[in-house]
């Protein structure tokens, strides 16, 4: 048996409640044909980077599925058939991550964990990522040196 994650997006128009029954059913097919999940994370409802079949907003869901291919194929065709299902995306992974995925730390204003240095927001902070370029001169100096020549 191999290891799979699979994400999938549901339509924005269904509730986190029939969301959650369309796990369990979706889970329930992997049982039936030899397959197990681990975790189901439920993602959210988030915005799409692009209208699919006129909607804006999905329910985004991962899944840790252990199974052979002949139940991940059987799993990807009830999807496939699926109305509320809008996209789906398995892919083949060594291990399990324990812990919540990259998708639930995600926040409405980019990665939770800010590891990245800020960037100057005005000329004041400038000295920290600029100490090697020589600063501009101001206008009143321009002003002097065209004076002097």
């Amino acid at each position: 048996m191999k290891l799979y994650e699979t994400t999938f997006i549901a339509r924005q128009d269904i509730s986190p409640a029939q969301v959650e029954a369309l796990t369990e059913g979706l889970v329930t097919i992997l049982k039936e044909n030899g397959g197990s999940t681990g975790k189901s994370e439920y993602c959210g409802l988030r915005n799409l980077a692009y209208p699919i079949r006129k909607n804006k907003r999905g329910h985004y869901v991962l899944m840790n599925v252990t199974a052979s291919a002949d139940a991940l194929k059987e799993l990807e065709r009830r999807m496939r058939l699926n109305e509320d299902i809008l996209r789906y995306l398995s892919v083949q992974v060594e291990s399990h991550e324990e812990g919540p995925s990259a998708l639930l730390k995600a926040t409405k204003y980019g990665r939770e964990d800010n590891e990245r240095e800020r960037r100057p927001r005005f000329e004041g902070e400038r000295s920290k990522y600029m100490s090697d370029r020589p600063a501009r001169p101001s206008a009143q100096d321009q002003s002097a040196t065209d004076s002097q020549e």
